[in-house]
Formats: structure tokens, C-alpha cells, sequence
């Protein structure tokens, strides 16, 4: 019913159907997948993202404006550069293609047509590059962390909706809506990143190795300060428990019980923040609910 209301809604006041909507967020995405395309290739290698323009790192040879049609050029050309023939990686048409998708149901599950949809769009495209980054890598850079935590603290002054915010502004109505957004904002970055540099530190000192990386730790930062603590803690539950699951298939396969495994950590994070996103908080309302 929600979702019907809000296709009424859409078109009432503006005349198109929100299908419409739907498809110019999903077209946006499949045009910001491309450049996500960029970052992930050249912020690991400490590469400029502005030139020289995109072109085929086998021969050099620079990309023309039809050749970088999101997924439709790499399937047209058959997932080879026109010039050298030389293979593209099916992950370029995957980046555009999941980022389209993701920023269609950031709008449609989540934002609408409100102040808060190019923030919770910018989040989103962090999230899918730092995930890519880190499974080819296993990094998070630090260009993507530290300007997507300032991001997400200017995010929380300009559109104060952090879960819960509501509730605490009608015990507190004399502090402003803002201050309590911020507040939440740097609650929930010390929540996230403070609780993993917590259980990294405590397995270094239990069993000698670490546990995981401080890019994780930043991350989370981010992650926090855009989502706010009761968020973030689902962001960890869901990442820890894919992660889990990953680590057993992967040593099943291998046909070992190798505890030591390292796994790309940012990749389970970011569908965990992915889900608290969209979904979060009709998970912890029916949570609370049962109790």
C-alpha cells in the first residue's frame, strides 16, 4: 500500500508516474557505475581520476563517447576494446549495472524525491566502490573514507533523519532537530569504528595476528556517522554473519579450516550498510516489536 501510495503521490504533484522516476535514478547510476569504474581502477593506484580521459589500459588508446555507453558498449563490442581486441573485464558492465540498480531502489525503497536522496546516493556509490576496491585489493582507501565521514556529517546537519532522531527531539524539543542529528552522527562513527578497532585490538592481544585492517576502522567511521549507532550495529551484525558464511564456504572449498583466512572485509560491511540502508529500519521496528 506504501508503494502504491507513493506512485500516486509522485504523479500528483508532478505530473509523471513514478516509474519515471524509477528510471532517470537508474540511468544516473549506470552513468555514475562508469566513473565508479574509474575510481576503482586508478584510486589504488594512486592515479589521477580526472586524466588523462578513461582510454584501454592494454593499448592506450582513448575510449570514444560511443564506446562508454554504460553496459550497453561493453555489450555491444563484445567485452573487447575496439581498437586491440583485447578483453574488458566483466566487471565494468557489473559496476554500472549494480550501481543502477542500487541507486532505483535507494530512491524507490528509501529517499524519494527529498533533500536526502543525493546524499543517500553519494553513500551508496561509496559503498559499491569501496567494496570492488577491496576485493581486488583488500584496501580502503583513505581517499574515499575520510572525505565520505565529512560527507556524512554535513549529510546529518543539512537532512537531520537518523533513526531514532524523532524520538529524542520530542523528549528534548528545546535542542534543535540538527544538533541532535550530529550528535547521533558522531555517536554512531564511534560505534562503528570504535567497536571493530575494539575487537581488532582484543584479537591481536588474544592470538598474536591481526584481525583486520584500520581501513576497515575508517570505513566504519563513515558508515556511522551516515547511519547512526542502532544502524550501524545492524550494518556489523549483517556484515559479520556474511562474512561468516563466506569464510566457511570459502574453507569447504578449499578443504581446510584455515582460522587464519583473510576475506575482504569492506565487501560484507557494504552490503551490511547496504541492508541497514534500505531496509534497516523496517528490521529493527519489527525486532523491537516482538519484545
Amino acid at each position: 500500500m506504501d508503494n502504491l501510495q507513493k506512485f500516486l503521490t509522485l504523479e500528483a504533484e508532478t505530473g509523471l508516474p513514478a516509474a519515471f522516476f524509477v528510471a532517470a535514478v537508474a540511468v544516473v547510476g549506470a552513468v555514475i557505475g562508469s566513473f565508479l569504474n574509474v575510481v576503482i581502477h586508478r584510486v589504488p593506484r594512486e592515479e589521477s581520476i580526472a586524466f588523462p580521459a578513461s582510454h584501454c589500459p592494454s593499448c592506450g588508446t582513448a575510449i570514444r563517447p560511443y564506446d562508454n555507453i554504460p553496459v550497453v558498449s561493453w555489450a555491444v563490442l563484445r567485452g573487447r576494446c575496439r581498437a586491440c581486441r583485447a578483453p574488458i573485464s566483466a566487471r565494468y558492465p557489473a559496476v554500472e549495472l549494480l550501481t543502477a540498480i542500487l541507486f532505483a531502489l535507494t530512491f524507490w525503497l528509501h529517499s524519494g524525491l527529498t533533500l536526502s536522496l543525493p546524499f543517500d546516493l553519494a553513500f551508496v556509490a561509496a559503498l559499491v566502490a569501496l567494496a570492488f576496491i577491496d576485493a581486488e585489493h583488500m584496501i580502503l582507501p583513505n581517499a574515499i573514507t575520510y572525505p565520505g565521514l565529512a560527507v556524512a556529517l554535513v549529510a546529518r546537519v543539512v537532512v537531520p533523519n537518523l533513526y531514532g532522531v524523532e524520538f529524542f527531539h520530542a523528549s528534548h524539543p528545546a535542542i534543535p532537530m540538527w544538533l541532535l542529528s550530529l550528535g547521533g552522527a558522531l555517536v554512531g562513527a564511534l560505534v562503528g569504528g570504535g567497536f571493530l578497532w575494539l575487537v581488532g585490538w582484543l584479537w591481536e592481544r588474544l592470538r598474536g595476528v591481526e584481525a583486520m585492517g584500520l581501513g576497515d576502522v575508517k570505513m566504519m567511521f563513515m558508515v556511522g556517522a551516515y547511519l547512526g549507532w542502532p544502524l550501524t550495529l545492524l550494518t556489523i551484525f549483517v556484515g559479520v554473519l556474511a562474512g561468516s558464511v563466506a569464510g566457511v564456504a570459502v574453507m569447504l572449498r578449499r578443504g581446510d579450516r584455515d582460522m587464519q583466512l583473510l576475506l575482504p572485509f569492506g565487501i560484507f560491511l557494504s552490503a551490511g550498510a547496504l541492508v541497514s540502508l534500505l531496509f534497516g529500519a523496517a528490521i529493527i521496528d519489527w525486532y523491537v516489536a516482538k519484545f
